[in-house]
């Protein structure tokens, strides 16, 4: 059984990814910041001196003046050069002391930041930790509830639609009865698309949780694809869109599981036909080359922008112009589907020329 990876890793590693370089920018910041504080305290320590020294020879210059009219210049000279030495050593000692008092302190700090960071970087883990456990349970109590919610629907929907087919059945014939017919016709076609929603609701969740199932076995594409068209012929006439059956040979032989490929060909099929204006057709081709089967389905709707075409198979989405029809979840779920069956799939459209959806499956030996 194949199983696409959970997109629970992926996101895990993107967030460490992410919390690692916020740390990394977090330390540069902060010793910038650490350099741009001890920078200001240098230039605000050399700003003091410098005023300091100022006043020191204001002084000097002053009490110079004084003497001058006491002592004789000779005397005064030697007297003032001693005085100055001794006070020009206490000035260094006392800024060597303040120099290497800043510089402790400045140790001590980068100490504590240091011893500081690996608490809070453990603090952040082990938050981080506790909401990875609470989310884990909150999706293992979604998919719990979801799975008891599809089950509880599909039951319903069975209901609905066998009342549908029995009015069908019991309808009059001829005239008196195209009414009912028609009704129950619409209640099927309701009911589909509510089936197609809860099953893709189903599958995204078995994707969250690294639980969809696919098993690829060897057999028949012919039939399957077959089946995916008349499948959908009564959307088509719905919807007044041409659905061309393609001419295959009896025999496709490939490695595909079949209710998988059933399962992406009318998703394919049911947004060709619901993207298409009425008038417009929607076609099935399918070849093989270099060891893969490709199918295609063509439709000649109003077409995608290319700024748009790689978003369609992201969650939720449907293109630049969503118009409420779905959740956008079918091509999304189709390329997991796809790629568990070593397949690919990709989209060619351009505005006005309408859309190809194309994917790949390995193809066996006839």
């Amino acid at each position: 059984m194949a199983q696409p990876d959970s997109l629970l890793a992926p996101v895990r590693e993107k967030t460490d990814q992410n919390l690692e370089r916020e740390r990394g920018n977090a330390d540069r910041a902060l010793a910038d910041q650490k350099a741009a504080v001890e920078a200001h305290a240098d230039h605000v320590v050399e700003r003091a001196r410098d005023q300091a020294d100022s006043i020191l020879q204001q002084a000097r210059e002053k009490a110079d003046d004084k003497l001058k009219k006491i002592l004789p210049l000779e005397v005064l000279q030697s007297v003032v050069e001693a005085e100055r030495k001794v006070e020009d050593q206490l000035v260094e000692q006392e800024r060597a002391i303040a120099d290497r008092s800043l510089a402790l302190e400045r140790e001590q700090n980068a100490r504590d930041l240091m011893a500081l960071l690996p608490f809070e970087r453990q603090q952040t883990d082990r938050s981080l930790l506790t909401e990875r456990i609470r989310s884990d349970d909150a999706l293992s109590n979604r998919d719990e509830f979801l799975g008891m919610v599809s089950h509880d629907l599909r039951d319903l929907l069975g209901g609905i639609v066998t009342s549908a087919v029995l009015l069908q059945r019991t309808a009059p014939a001829g005239e008196a009865g195209e009414p009912a017919r028609a009704n129950a016709g619409r209640i099927l076609r309701h009911a589909s698309r509510m089936k197609r929603l809860i099953d893709d609701l189903t599958d995204l969740t078995s994707i969250d949780a690294g639980k969809l199932a696919v098993l690829p076995i060897p057999g028949n594409l012919a039939p399957v694809i077959s089946e995916a068209a008349a499948s959908q012929r009564a959307a088509a006439a719905a919807h007044e869109v041409v659905l061309e059956s393609p001419q295959l040979p009896a025999e496709l032989p490939a490695t595909f599981d079949p209710d998988r490929v059933l399962q992406v060909l009318q998703n394919l099929l049911g947004n060709a036909i619901k993207f298409t204006p009425a008038g417009g057709s929607v076609r099935v081709r399918c070849g093989r080359d270099a060891g893969v089967w490709t199918i295609s389905v063509i439709d000649t709707g109003p077409g995608i922008a290319p700024e748009h075409i790689e978003t369609v198979f992201e969650r939720f989405r449907q293109g630049a112009k969503p118009d409420g029809r779905g959740l956008g979840l079918g091509l999304y779920i189709s390329r997991r589907l796809i790629e568990a069956q070593h397949g690919r799939i990709w989209v060619e459209s351009a505005v006005g020329t309408g859309t190809t959806v194309s994917f790949t499956l390995p193809a066996n030996a006839a």
